[in-house]
């Protein structure tokens, strides 16, 4: 059949040329934190249930942490205004005869009634629903992000086919396009991986609660860099893993409901 040339308008066959792989390339993560007074530091969750995360949604990922951290800090700051009048009354006591300032004693006993109530945290009837709530959640990211992954990885099995038939029959044009779904399929897993990150810091800084409540500590897989399958295929084993253990735990603390 023979073929036949059809004169086609600029502006016509302009609209049928592929975009460069530059202009939708997917940019790769990058991290955001803050460093708290206590020492620590608070990271922003990309939020993979919104796709790719942007600036924006990082930095709002950043701001909603900073409240409950506020919050968190009330007893901390409670006991610090505790601590400088009781200095003073222990300097006072030591002294020969003991003479401690009574501006201090009282300061010292308005902070103490101020703190009582957080005398009660540390307790496991306290601590075990925050526990078994904080993990129900984390379950909820993990099977999210497996969701998300295994999607993936059929978009990577895919391209993988298809790239090595446009290796073998020597189609320039097409393996180029390929090779940047790829990159672009790459960087999606990148911001996946990522994302597990900050539940890993997540369950490090509740460790001492765990210990607490009687809990033993539970710590995910590094997800590291890799991208390749293979790589993808084991770190979705070793959260599939993760998560049994966690289901485990806190079906014992009453399990998630529904």
């Amino acid at each position: 059949m023979p073929n036949i040339d059809i004169a086609v308008d600029a502006d016509l066959r302009k609209l049928f040329d592929l975009p460069a792989c530059s202009d939708i390339s997917i940019p790769g993560p990058k991290p955001l934190k803050i460093q708290l007074p206590t020492g620590g530091s608070i990271t922003a969750f990309a939020d993979i249930s919104k796709g790719i995360p942007t600036d924006c949604s990082m930095t709002f990922s950043l701001l909603v942490q900073l409240a409950p951290f506020l919050a968190a800090t009330e007893c901390l700051l409670k006991v610090l205004k505790l601590l400088k009048p009781l200095i003073d009354i222990i300097q006072g006591v030591i002294k020969v005869p003991p003479s401690p300032p009574a501006a201090a004693v009282e300061e010292f006993l308005r902070a103490a009634v101020e703190l009582a109530p957080c005398l009660l945290v540390p307790t496991p009837a306290n601590i075990i629903p925050f526990i078994r709530d904080l993990l129900c959640l984390i379950l909820r990211v993990l099977n999210c992000f497996l969701g998300q992954m295994k999607s993936l990885l059929k978009v990577l099995e895919g391209l993988e086919l298809k790239f090595n038939l446009a290796q073998s029959s020597g189609n320039a044009e097409l393996l180029a396009h390929i090779q940047c779904a790829q990159g672009n399929a790459n960087a999606q897993a990148q911001h996946l991986t990522a994302s597990l990150e900050p539940i890993g810091v997540l369950l490090e800084l509740a460790g001492a609660l765990f210990g607490i409540a009687g809990i033993p500590a539970i710590k995910l897989p590094a997800a590291g860099s890799a991208t390749d399958l293979k790589s993808l295929n084991a770190l979705v084993q070793a959260i599939q893993e993760a998560v049994v253990v966690i289901t485990v735990v806190t079906d014992g603390l009453g399990g998630c409901g529904g």
